[in-house]
């Protein structure tokens, strides 16, 4: 039998049989390019973007700060050749490598191009944002490639070690971005209690895994899958550290208890550093979830399934009650996002392929829609003064009647109004939950849902029937800005036209 990894003499494409492994979809990788060593190829995403990273570290480094816009074209650049890479290696087949620590499956390729696209979007509001601000500094875009890697790394995972050495790559790089701002104080209190309790939980969950690893004797995930199956190991050494790992899971997604850090890094922080932390870590706490319980711990998926309910109902009860107080739009934001979380895990919780297909449709929707708002507040900010209340959007209609209408479109999709695609986002994981016959998880889902649309309408009164303050400036939008926002709210409202593209995307991710 030969394996993935070994070389072959020839130039010929050559078929690669792997045993049969109990995790979600069957093995069968291919090596599609034969100049290549197969060991290596389908991780050329992660290898060119930490070429690159580096380069771009070392490159900023001798660049005057007025032309530090080049860091931030050679940003781009870097995430766009990623973006195509990842469309190169991609494969309806899977693949396992680096002695079964790494995987590349058409989940993975999903997430990771979701990813890249909502980093890319969220580089290029930040860049007008830092420069009003005084802080275009080439720091922010290495942090934000290495973080962007640390998710690609998530999104592949396929052992402990792996999971975790790409999860402190992501946090390690957040907890430097989120006080960007030196003259901050508030970005400064906002960055130490999301390092302290952003370490608590990083030691949770690798406390738990510890436990795993020491019940099971195993790091990758399909030995851990297999061990537990054959139910000689103690489920409660098991249950226990399972308790641990959704700790550390519930702490990323921001969910309820859990959820402490996330209002005030979302206001503390710098818009531009917010629009990125809302978005794409969302899509990679997911990518962290799915590898951990549906690949690592299947057959403890009835213990966690409970859990995750619970975390999913408070989610979405605090999130969307408490968002109604708020005066402050971050924040008012940050507990939307708690409650957006609460969907995400009932589509988790279903513990089955449509379910995983519906919470990876509704975290990459959420992502797209969330990188817009923080976007809108990044193009109305302006040196000296930050669109942070509510009231700062006051007859934005009249200022600028594109900018109010994509804003709106933005709202009307995370407040689930259809015809946009946030609207189809619920529906696909209230029709997973459903087919769990969860009745009662789903009537809770639609009545928060219908409490959350009114702080969401109370923002577009403001904008369209609330007259603007006199001394409120003008908007101004690059077109780098303009061309990024058109595209993003266009897209909200064409994926919910046509959601099925984006929808067999997300099936066929998961489909045995």
């Amino acid at each position: 039998m030969a394996y993935l990894g070994e070389s072959y003499p020839d130039n010929t494409d050559t078929e690669i049989a792997l045993p049969c492994l109990p995790t979600r979809n069957p093995i069968r990788a291919v090596c599609f390019m034969p100049d290549y060593p197969a060991a290596v190829y389908p991780a050329l995403p992660e290898m060119f973007l930490l070429s690159c990273t580096c380069l771009i570290l070392i490159a900023d480094l001798f660049l005057h700060r007025t032309k530090k816009s080049l860091t931030y074209l050679l940003s781009l650049a870097a995430l766009a050749g990623t973006f195509f890479l990842t469309l190169h290696v991609s494969s309806p087949d899977t693949q396992l490598l680096f002695t079964e620590s790494y995987i590349r499956d058409p989940a993975s390729d999903l997430i990771k191009l979701g990813l890249l696209a909502i980093t890319f979007l969220a580089l290029i509001y930040a860049q007008d944002d830092l420069s009003e601000q005084g802080l275009l500094r080439g720091e922010y875009f290495t942090l934000v490639l290495f973080a962007t890697l640390g998710m690609l790394v998530i999104a592949s995972a396929h052992s402990f070690l792996t999971l975790y050495l790409g999860l402190e790559l992501l946090a390690l790089s957040l907890y430097s971005l989120v006080p960007f701002n030196r003259d901050s104080t508030t970005g400064s209190e906002a960055g130490i209690k999301y390092f302290v309790l952003g370490a608590l939980a990083s030691g949770m969950l690798l406390y738990g895994i510890s436990m795993l690893y020491g019940a099971t004797g195993a790091l990758t995930f399909t030995e851990v899958a297999a061990a537990i199956q054959t139910g000689q190991v103690d489920q409660t050494f098991l249950v226990f550290g399972l308790v641990f790992i959704v700790i550390g899971i519930a702490f990323k997604f921001g969910a309820v208890p859990f959820h402490m850090w996330v209002p005030d890094v979302y206001q503390g922080a710098p818009t531009s550093v917010v629009l990125f932390l809302s978005s794409a870590p969302k899509i990679a706490a997911f990518a962290l979830a799915l590898r951990l319980l549906a690949d690592g711990l299947p057959g403890l998926a009835e213990h966690w399934q409970n859990m995750l309910a619970i975390l999913a109902v408070l989610s979405m009860a605090l999130g969307n009650v408490i968002a109604i107080a708020q005066t402050n739009i971050k924040r008012m934001f940050a507990y939307s996002t708690i409650a957006h979380v609460g969907f995400i895990l009932l589509g988790l919780l279903a513990a089955n392929e449509k379910g995983y297909a519906a919470a990876l449709f509704y975290s990459l929707v959420y992502a797209l829609t969330a990188v817009g708002g923080f976007g809108v507040l990044a193009i109305l900010s302006r040196q000296g003064l930050n669109a942070e209340q509510i009231d700062d959007l006051r007859g934005l209609h009249q200022r600028s009647p594109w900018i109010a209408l994509m804003m709106l479109l933005l709202l009307f999709s995370m407040a689930g109004v259809p015809p946009t695609v946030g609207f189809f986002a619920k529906l696909f994981v209230l029709e997973a939950i459903i087919s769990l016959d969860q009745i009662g998880l789903a009537v809770i889902a639609v009545f928060f849902s219908i409490i959350g649309a009114y702080y969401y309408l109370r923002v577009i009164k403001v904008m369209y029937f609330d007259q603007p303050d006199v001394s409120t400036l003008p908007v101004r939008i690059t077109s780098g800005s303009m061309a990024a926002l058109s595209a993003n709210g266009l897209s909200v409202l064409a994926l919910g036209v046509f959601p099925a593209t984006l929808l067999a995307l997300c099936q066929a991710a998961f489909s045995p």
